[in-house]
C-alpha cells in the first residue's frame, strides 16, 4: 500500500508538472476536464431518470468511498502531508527560479561567436586611412596591372556605408593580425567608366553599366602597400599570401571575394545586397 501511494505521488507530481510548464498540457487537461464535464452532464441526467434506488445505491457507494479516503489520510496524516510537499515542490520551485513559466522549443545556440561581424553589430565605427599620394598610383607597376587607374575613384564617402564598414574591418584585421597594409585602388565607378573599361577588353571587365556592384558603390579594388609602393601582381608570393589572407577574412565578414571567380580577380571584394542590382 505504501509503495502504491508513493507511486501515486510522483505520477501526480509529474502529471502537474507537465500542465503547468508546457502549454500542450495545460490544453490537454483542459479538453479532458471538459469532455469529462460532458459526460458527467449526460451521465448525470440519466441517473436523474433511473431508478431512486439506484441513485441512492451509489450515492452511498460515494460516501462510503470518502469515508475510506478520509480514514487513509488520518492513519498516514504524515505521509499524505510529505506527499503534498513532493507533489507541490517542483512545480513551485520552477515557478520562482525559472525565467519562463514555459519552456522554449529551442536549445541554446552553441555556434562560435565571430567576433569580427560581432563588432560590426555593436555599432563601431571605422574611419579611411589616410590618402596615398597621386603619385603612388601612377607608377609603372599600377599602370600595368590596372588600366586607367590614375583616373579611379578613391573617395570612401561615394561608397555604400555597410561595405565600408567591412572593409575598414578587413583593413584592420589585415594590419593588426597578419602585418598587411592595404590601399583601396578602385571603389565607386561611374557608368560611364564601367563601359570605358568594358571596351578594352574581357582581360579587363565583362561586366557592362550597373552589371558590377562598383556602380552601386557596394565593391571595391585594393591592394597592399610595401616601402610606400604599390604591390598588386598576384605573381609576387608576398602578395599572393596576402591576397589569400584577404580573401578569407573577407569572407568572414560577409564579403564576396573575386578570387574565387573563374576569372579571378583577387583584390576585388563586393557586398551583394538583395534588390539592389536587377539583373
Amino acid at each position: 500500500m505504501w509503495l502504491l501511494a508513493v507511486s501515486a505521488y510522483f505520477v501526480l507530481a509529474c502529471g502537474i508538472s507537465w500542465m503547468i510548464l508546457f502549454p500542450s498540457g495545460r490544453e490537454f487537461v483542459m479538453n479532458v476536464l471538459a469532455g469529462a464535464g460532458q459526460r458527467l452532464g449526460r451521465r448525470a441526467g440519466a441517473l436523474a431518470r433511473r431508478r431512486l434506488g439506484e441513485a441512492v445505491a451509489i450515492t452511498g457507494q460515494g460516501a462510503a468511498a470518502a469515508g475510506a479516503l478520509t480514514g487513509f489520510v488520518r492513519r498516514h496524516l504524515l505521509a499524505c502531508v510529505a506527499g503534498a510537499v513532493l507533489i507541490g515542490l517542483p512545480p513551485l520551485l520552477a515557478l520562482l527560479f525559472a525565467q519562463r513559466t514555459t519552456l522554449g522549443g529551442y536549445e541554446s545556440s552553441t555556434r562560435e561567436v565571430n567576433d569580427q561581424v560581432a563588432s560590426l553589430l555593436q555599432g563601431e565605427q571605422l574611419v579611411p586611412p589616410p590618402a596615398l599620394p597621386p603619385l603612388v598610383f601612377v607608377q609603372a607597376e599600377a599602370a600595368r596591372e590596372r588600366p586607367m587607374l590614375a583616373s579611379a575613384s578613391r573617395d570612401w564617402a561615394l561608397m555604400n556605408d555597410a561595405y565600408t564598414q567591412r572593409l575598414l574591418k578587413v583593413f584592420q584585421i589585415m594590419k593588426e593580425r597578419h602585418g598587411y597594409e592595404m590601399a583601396i585602388l578602385e571603389g565607386y565607378r561611374s557608368p560611364a567608366r564601367q563601359e570605358a573599361l568594358a571596351a578594352l577588353g574581357p582581360g579587363v571587365t565583362n561586366a557592362k553599366a550597373y552589371q558590377s556592384w562598383h556602380q552601386y558603390g557596394l565593391a571595391a579594388d585594393c591592394a597592399f602597400v610595401r616601402d610606400g609602393r604599390l604591390v598588386i601582381s598576384e605573381k609576387d608570393p608576398w602578395a599572393m599570401r596576402g591576397y589569400q589572407l584577404y580573401g578569407e577574412v573577407a569572407e568572414s565578414l560577409g564579403l564576396t571575394w573575386g578570387g574565387r571567380w573563374k576569372m579571378m580577380d583577387f583584390g576585388h571584394t563586393e557586398l551583394r545586397m538583395p534588390g539592389v542590382m536587377k539583373r
